[in-house]
């Protein structure tokens, strides 16, 4: 679909596919009303509405030729209208394109440096679920394509080693391993030699048999320790492929009609809950942007997720650098108010940058 700009006293207008100026305003009026009531617009409620100051009748052939444009459908043959997933779509690219002002603090956001991450995480989904009043999720940071930083073995007993591996990130994960004989200093300096000239900088997938091979080739004696610290190295990354989503606010669909069937709340639920369809959704996410630091906005059979196909989830991405990334996302009818939640997303995001790069 294309779409051509106007600016007008430094807003920006989009003029999409057979829409002018006054159609657009017609058509925001229809949303924003829909939005607010959850009820079928008619053409008298946007003669109220709006600024154009147009009679029932003209109004009435503007939403005829809407409807014929399929920015917005009549659900019976005597009701008015409401958005459809075409309209909702012209309504969130208009609003992002023309949202370009200082956010205001999130009430009562307060989260305690000395707090565990878990914690952190946990708070954040209770509160975005309670300043939007719809659903919430939080992921803990991932740490995408981790290398070795740095690989240091220290001996703490006869017969135990102590393998600490830092990840890209900073990330430091510690292994014990038992060694079969004792290790001088001089064959610990010479390991640790060896570890970190040939994998410094490789990501796990670059650590192939010819790597491992050459490794334990090298250190003689000791091939035993290079095949368990490279199990440790494997286990460390492999830890962080668990997504971990933390949820929020589920029963809050109640509150929204069209969403409160009982078969309809119950895949929702059920899908929120398990969480497994959710990090299905952010991991495929992931693979297909390069950058993920943006807002996405998923319109009805637009979600990825195919229970959650009468609402619509929005994304956006928190960055802490070296490549450690999160998700934040709201779920929820498909008229949510879209301007207060990417208010809430926007905030949070800088919110999170401020606290993980204070800490850091």
């Amino acid at each position: 679909m294309s779409a051509n700009k106007t600016l007008r006293k430094g807003v920006c207008v989009f003029f999409m596919e057979g829409l002018d100026e006054r159609k657009t305003k017609i058509l925001k009026a229809i949303i924003k009303n829909y939005l607010d009531t959850g009820e079928p617009v008619g053409s008298r409620t946007i003669s109220k509405y709006t600024d154009l100051n147009l009679s029932s009748a003209t109004i009435r052939n503007e939403m005829s030729d809407l409807e014929e444009l399929g920015y917005i459908v009549q659900p019976h043959t005597s009701a008015g209208r409401i958005p459809s997933d075409k309209g909702y779509r012209f309504y969130v690219d208009s609003l992002m394109e023309e949202k370009n002002k200082e956010i205001s603090q999130m009430q009562d956001f307060v989260i305690e440096h000395t707090e565990k991450m878990e914690q952190v995480l946990k708070n954040v989904a209770k509160l975005l679920a309670k300043n939007t009043e719809y659903a919430a999720m939080i992921t803990a940071p991932q740490y995408h394509h981790n290398k070795i930083k740095f690989i240091q073995l220290s001996r703490v007993e006869k017969d135990q080693v102590l393998c600490v591996i830092v990840l890209e990130g900073n990330l430091v994960k510690n292994k014990m391993l038992s060694v079969d004989v004792e290790l001088s200093e001089e064959q610990m300096l010479k390991l640790n030699i060896l570890l970190n000239t040939s994998l410094n900088g490789l990501s796990i997938d670059q650590i192939n048999l010819g790597t491992i091979s050459a490794l334990k080739e090298k250190a003689g004696a000791h091939g035993k320790i290079i095949g368990d610290v490279l199990d440790a190295v494997a286990e460390a990354i492999g830890e962080d492929e668990d997504l971990q989503i933390y949820t929020s606010g589920a029963t809050n669909i109640f509150k929204y009609p069209e969403l409160s069937d009982s078969e309809k709340a119950s895949e929702f639920i059920q899908a929120f809950e398990e969480k497994q369809a959710l990090a299905d959704m952010i991991t495929d996410k992931l693979q297909k942007q390069e950058e993920n630091t943006g807002i996405q906005v998923y319109i009805g059979e637009e979600s990825p997720i195919k229970t959650m196909k009468d609402c619509s989830v929005v994304t956006a991405a928190y960055e802490l650098g070296e490549g450690i990334t999160g998700t934040i996302g709201i779920i929820g009818p498909k008229r949510m108010d879209y301007e207060k939640v990417l208010d809430n997303l926007k905030n949070l995001k800088k919110q999170l940058d401020l606290i993980y790069h204070k800490d850091g």
